[in-house]
This record gives C-alpha cells, structure tokens and sequence, in this order.
C-alpha cells in the first residue's frame, strides 16, 4: 500500500511539472529531443530520491538541482565531440515577444558557455536567489554573481551581433 501511495504522488508530481522542466532544460541545452532525455534522466534520478525528497518538501528545486547538474555533467563528457548548432526549432511560444526576438535571444543563449548559460537560466528563467543557484551548481554565490554579470554582459553583446545580422539580412 505505502509503495502505491509513493507511486501515485510521484506520477502526480511528474505529470505536473514535466512540461515546465522540459522548457527549462530546452534553454540550457537548445534542442527539444535532448531536452526531454534531459528531463527522463531527471525525473528518475528524482524517483530514486522520492521518499527522502519529498520528506524535505522542496521537490520543485530538488528537480531543477537534478536537471541543471546532469546537463553540465553531460556537456562535460560530450565536450570533444559536440558541434554548434546551426539551426534552431521553434518552442511553444510562451508569450508576447516577437518570433524575431525569441529566435535572437535563443541563439544568443545556446552561444554562451554552458556554466553561464545555466546560470542565466537558473536566476533569470527560474528566478532562483543567488543561494539557490549556488548550492544547485556546487559553487560559491560569489561565483555565481559573477558569472551572472558575465553572462549578461556577454548576452548583451550576442544579442546586439545577431540583431545587427539580422537587420542586414
């Protein structure tokens, strides 16, 4: 009966969140199919977890935690043998924004460096504190502020380079 019971409440949790893991792990990695794989893994190393994770009672951040660390751990085994990405496909559209915009601003994302990226996505996406993206990344909030001004500051730059490229087109 108990094993039933911790079935159901993590279907329920799995069937609830899915969606939104799924976007996130879509900004950090840029690509749908690897973003679902990114979100199985996570979701059964959270399976794993459920009775101690669910007894802490911050699943939602445990799940992120989870997700962000198995795309860097990923990333760096892949490192020697990925290529960029030289087309990108179109999410849901998620709000008022223009395509154009969400096409630049996505680019410019998947061209920074996976630990920026994944800070970006944690603080500004998430709206994780500055604590939160720390502990979910194994450094120091230090480290995470800084990599959050260079991050933006670099994405300040991408996007301009790609709004100038594309307004020349």
């Amino acid at each position: 009966m108990r094993e039933e019971v911790r079935e159901r409440e993590f279907r329920a949790f799995a069937e609830a969140r899915q969606a939104q893991l799924r976007r996130s792990a879509y900004l950090l990695c840029g690509d749908w199919h690897q973003a679902q794989d990114l979100v199985q893994i996570t979701l059964m190393k959270l399976y794993a977890a459920w009775g101690r994770v669910r007894k802490d009672g911050n699943v939602d951040g445990y799940a992120r935690t989870i997700l962000t660390r198995t795309f860097i751990d990923q990333h760096r085994r892949r490192r020697w043998r990925e290529e960029p990405l030289t087309e990108l496909t179109d999410p849901p559209s998620t709000g008022p924004e223009t395509p154009e915009l969400r096409l630049v601003m996505r680019s410019a994302l998947m061209r920074l460096p996976p630990r920026y990226r994944a800070v970006l996505v944690l603080r500004y996406w998430e709206d994780w504190s500055v604590e939160q993206t720390a502990e979910a990344l194994r450094v120091s909030t230090g480290t995470v502020k800084s990599q959050s001004a260079r991050g933006l500051a670099r994405l300040r730059e991408l996007v301009g380079d790609l709004a100038e490229e594309t307004s020349r087109r």
